[in-house]
Formats: structure tokens, C-alpha cells, sequence
């Protein structure tokens, strides 16, 4: 019983933090809107520039993309062949979801979150900055989201996997109201 209460725990947390990064990076999308509309109307207008500020869209969207991968994954907008899967019985698609997360999300997970450590400590190192004049001097914190994506994405994964085999080993008494995709 208290093994499957921390992991029950350790879902709802994983849930919320996924939750609260959508809500709080959704904001970036109207920023971003907002500042595109801006360069336009400033080239338009005053026909003036900024390369910081057109770099600031890039930094955005990286963080909406990689920090919101398991925001999306947990919505169910992740890309997924379901010609077969909508088919299958719940009992049959929580193994198919275990077994996924496991042998394809975990690692990936590793993998990213590895191949990128040594990459991101060497931009830290220097401080790394725009390779454009008058670009922001901030590309180290932008290379910082590809490993944090890839800790997220486990941590995701992680918790996927043990939700799928606890509601497996627990099916009468786990709560259906939680939606686990």
C-alpha cells in the first residue's frame, strides 16, 4: 500500500510540474507573437532593427518546444501510430504505454540528456554569445534547455512507466479518474 501511494505521489507531481510549465510557457506564444509584430512594424515604420531582439523569438521557441515535450506527450498530442492502439482493451494499452515508455522514452531520454551534457558545459565554460553582432550573449542558456528537455522527458517517462504497472497490478483499485496518456 505505501509503495503505491509514493508512486501515486510522485505521478501527481510529475502531472503538476508538466502542468504548470504549459500554462506559465503559453505565455511565450503571445510574446512572441507580440515581439514579431513589433520587428515588423519597427522595420515598417522607422525602418530599425534589432538582432538581439529577433534572436529573442528563437530563444522562445526553444523553450516552448523543449520544455513542453512532455507537456504535450502527457495531453496525448504526441505523435503516436494508432491504427492499432485505439483498438486495444485499457489493460492492453497501459502495457503498450509501460512497455514504451521503458524501451523508447527512457532511453531516448538518457541519450539526449548525455549527448548534450558535455555540449552545454563547454558553451557555460566560455559563456557563449551570439555569433551575430548585437545578438544576445546569452546562447549558453539556450543550449541549456536540450538536457533539461532530456531530464524532463525521463522524468516523464519514469513516471508514465510506473502509473502503467501500478494501474496494472492494481486495476480494482486504482482511480479512474486520473488520465494517464
Amino acid at each position: 500500500m505505501p509503495m503505491r501511494t509514493f508512486f501515486h505521489t510522485l505521478n501527481k507531481a510529475q502531472r503538476a510540474l508538466n502542468e504548470t510549465l504549459g500554462k506559465v510557457l503559453s505565455w511565450s506564444l503571445a510574446l512572441m507573437a507580440l515581439i514579431v509584430v513589433g520587428i515588423v512594424l519597427a522595420r515598417a515604420i522607422f525602418n530599425i532593427g534589432s538582432i538581439a531582439i529577433q534572436e529573442s523569438i528563437n530563444y522562445l521557441h526553444a523553450a516552448v518546444f523543449l520544455l513542453l515535450l512532455t507537456y504535450a506527450a502527457q495531453h496525448g498530442a504526441h505523435v503516436r501510430v494508432d491504427v492499432f492502439y485505439r483498438n486495444f482493451s485499457d489493460n492492453t494499452k497501459s502495457w503498450v504505454n509501460a512497455i514504451g515508455a521503458i524501451l523508447f522514452l527512457l532511453p531516448f531520454s538518457i541519450f539526449l540528456t548525455a549527448i548534450s551534457w558535455q555540449f552545454v558545459i563547454d558553451s557555460w565554460s566560455i559563456l557563449e554569445g551570439s555569433s551575430n553582432s548585437g545578438g544576445l550573449p546569452t546562447v549558453f542558456i539556450l543550449k541549456t534547455f536540450i538536457p533539461i528537455s532530456g531530464i524532463l522527458l525521463g522524468i516523464y517517462g519514469f513516471s508514465q512507466a510506473l502509473s502503467e504497472l501500478v494501474k496494472l497490478t492494481f486495476k480494482d483499485e486504482y482511480p479512474s479518474d486520473e488520465k494517464n496518456t
